[in-house]
């Protein structure tokens, strides 16, 4: 870091103390915001399943970034974290992030002292890697979708900059116990009986909420929970937020008021933590506690919503201390393992490659048809394909053990097909130390990590909390025992049976660092791919309706009465919706007559909605927006209708028009 950055950063923290009173009673300066990063909502590859077939058709609710800072008042350094309604948070992301943040504010916001984590949401539009392997059933690169991830999460911490007051920090624990369940047992049951015995649980039960206020106002909260978000199925094809995103509506929207559009906004963050092997398909063949999708989603939501709310208003114990961070890049590909992070001998880890058991799936939600967890022989066939598309050298087949190698994904030129030089960091707020981790951890893996933190850490931290899928992404993170059963997770280990060692030990000189005042080891240096990305996606041509009508003509109308419990349906002639993302917007609104203006009720960021945008003739370039609204028990009864705000193409000189559609007045019984 340079004289002149270090001098940014003590300035905008001196006059923040300045401003806010370095004499305050709060601890800390505490600022909070949100911002919508839904990405393309029609016709784009969605993230998560890796299934060519799930194509965006849709929205049922946004996806936003939920950002907040805190800076320790007395010693001036601040963090950021920054939880996403995303699959993953790639590494171009963050680097784009972490330029545009530096543009704005110089030093003060950086790879060391801010967090980007996911919500690990299978429902979002794809395409947003710089890796080709997240970007195969995608069909490539799609920048609209990525400029608005980086812009949202970016506009989210702004505000959050703009917010900062005199504030603290409340801390709580508690288990939930009816809200995942272990996909992966076996071979979690190969780890040592002591060591599950200690835990005595399956399933990561553990959630723990931070409460931040400004002065006496509550702000906003972060909960962390282990459950996978696939209660949205493959068959799914509406952008959506699942489980994580329907309980921060909850709490937002009907327990708190926000409609989205202020700074001063309550900001309700359900996190992600070690959810490798924790999924919400309590039944385990892919559905629980229902069979269908959308009730499951909300239960699951609404079970978290509600102990997160109990432990939130219940006995919290303060923050109070230091804002310290230590962050590093790591080439993962070749780490020397030390032996006490290992079976006893030094190991090494190895370049990227995903086994037999990544194409066949997890016990909820099966692959493809050949493959088999467990199976240590592998797919000869297929084995022999995935040489030839992805071919490794023996001694990298070697290397990976037991794992019966498919897709070498880290030795592929010009460059490989995942990360491999990935970040690791770790923030301290007082007696709570915070882990962002770069994958998906399962449970026994992020339990083991949480120890070797706290154990380096000391007493000066009560409280650990491993914050997964965070500022980078490279697959699954097992514990070696696990691996060595080789079901989808221990296949999806990337770096070989020796990852989770890597990762411990360089957590571990992370948290000495820290605990000593002393800085970090040294770096890897990341590849920046921003400029090496390919499409295969066609853009819009035109858009046109069928003869005689317009756009925003209604093509099916409301009725004119309904009861309170049931659904409107309308559909109007509309242009595609990568014409206009509508980014901190929505392509509708549901309207009330309050007896002297239309005043809005619900919009497509409400979990009583569905926008779906139909193709009617491909060779026309005719389309609709399929919109329903399911009113609920408790609307207010009168005169509603439907607006639609949509956007154009016109064929002849490619210029994009908006347009909108307004059902007729139907009334609400």
């Amino acid at each position: 870091m340079t004289t002149n950055m270090l001098f940014h950063r003590f300035t905008l923290a001196l006059g923040a103390s300045l401003i806010c009173g370095a004499a305050s009673a709060d601890p800390f300066l505490v600022g909070r915001g949100m911002a919508d990063i839904t990405g393309e909502a029609a016709e784009v590859g969605m993230m998560g399943y890796a299934s060519p077939s799930q194509v965006s058709a849709g929205i049922h609710m946004r996806q936003r970034a939920r950002a907040f800072i805190v800076q320790d008042q007395a010693g001036g350094k601040r963090m950021v974290f920054v939880n996403n309604d995303l699959g993953m948070v790639f590494q171009g992301v963050q680097q784009a992030v972490i330029r545009q943040l530096q543009a704005k504010y110089g030093a003060l916001y950086g790879a060391d002292n801010v967090i980007l984590a996911a919500t690990h949401t299978h429902s979002g539009a794809g395409g947003f890697s710089h890796y080709a392997l997240y970007n195969m059933t995608t069909y490539g690169y799609n920048k609209r979708t990525f400029d608005a991830v980086v812009s949202g999460i970016v506009q989210a911490i702004d505000k959050a900059h703009r917010d900062l007051k005199p504030g603290s920090i409340a801390i709580g624990k508690g288990q939930l116990t009816d809200a995942s369940n272990n996909r992966s047992l076996p071979a979690y049951q190969r780890n040592p009986l002591a060591e599950r015995n200690r835990w005595n649980s399956i399933i990561d039960p553990e959630m723990t909420v931070l409460r931040f206020k400004q002065g006496a106002t509550d702000v906003g909260a972060i909960s962390w929970f282990a459950t996978h978000g696939v209660s949205m199925t493959p068959s799914n094809h509406l952008l959506s937020p699942d489980n994580k995103g329907y309980a921060a509506w909850r709490w937002e929207h009907e327990l708190k008021g926000v409609r989205y559009n202020a700074d001063s906004d309550f900001v309700a963050a359900f996190a992600q933590s070690n959810a490798g092997d924790m999924t919400p398909n309590l039944n385990l063949d892919g559905t629980g506690p229902t069979a269908n999708e959308f009730d499951n989603t909300r239960i699951i939501g609404e079970r978290q919503l509600q102990k997160a709310l109990a432990i939130y208003d219940g006995a919290l114990e303060t923050l109070a201390g230091p804002v310290d961070y230590r962050q590093r890049f790591i080439d993962f590909s070749h780490v020397n393992v030390a032996a006490n992070f290992t079976d006893g001998v030094a190991r090494t880890t190895c370049p990227a490659a995903l086994g037999d058991a990544f194409a066949a799936g997890t016990e909820d939600g099966r692959g493809l048809d050949g493959f088999n967890e467990g199976d240590l022989a592998g797919n000869p066939f297929f084995n022999a394909l995935g040489a030839i598309i992805a071919p490794a050298p023996q001694w990298v087949r070697d290397c990976h053990g037991v794992k019966p190698v498919l897709l070498a994904t880290g030795v592929q030129k010009p460059y490989p097909w995942s990360p491999e030089v990935l970040p690791v960091s770790i923030v301290r707020i007082g007696q709570l130390a915070i882990i962002a981790a770069p994958g998906e951890f399962t449970i026994m893996a992020g339990r083991r990590v949480r120890d070797t933190v706290k154990a380096a850490l000391g007493d000066g931290v009560k409280y650990v909390i491993f914050a997964g899928y965070a500022n980078a992404y490279a697959g699954y993170v097992t514990t070696p025992e696990e691996y060595d059963a080789q079901h989808y997770e221990g296949a999806s280990t990337h770096f070989g049976k020796w990852t989770l060692g890597a990762y411990q030990q360089s957590y571990f000189e992370l948290a000495n660092a820290l605990r000593q005042g002393v800085p970090a080891y040294a770096s890897a240096t990341p590849r920046d791919l921003a400029n090496a990305q390919m499409s295969f996606q066609t853009g819009v041509v035109l858009d046109n309706t069928p003869l005689f009508t317009s756009f925003g003509d209604v093509a099916r109308q409301a009725n004119a009465s309904y009861a309170r419990g049931t659904r409107v349906d309308v559909e109007f002639w509309t242009g595609h919706p990568k014409n206009n993302l509508h980014q901190n917007g929505t392509f509708l609104e549901v309207q009330r007559w309050d007896g002297a203006a239309w005043r809005t009720v619900a919009t497509d960021g409400d979990w009583s909605t569905i926008y779906r945008w139909v193709r009617v003739d491909p060779v026309w370039g005719s389309s609709k927006a399929a919109i329903s609204w399911d009113i609920p028990a408790t609307a207010a009864t009168g005169q509603y209708r439907i607006r639609h705000y949509g956007d154009y193409k016109n064929g002849w000189d490619g210029s994009i028009h908006a347009l909108t559609g307004t059902s007729r007045t139907f009334q609400v019984n």
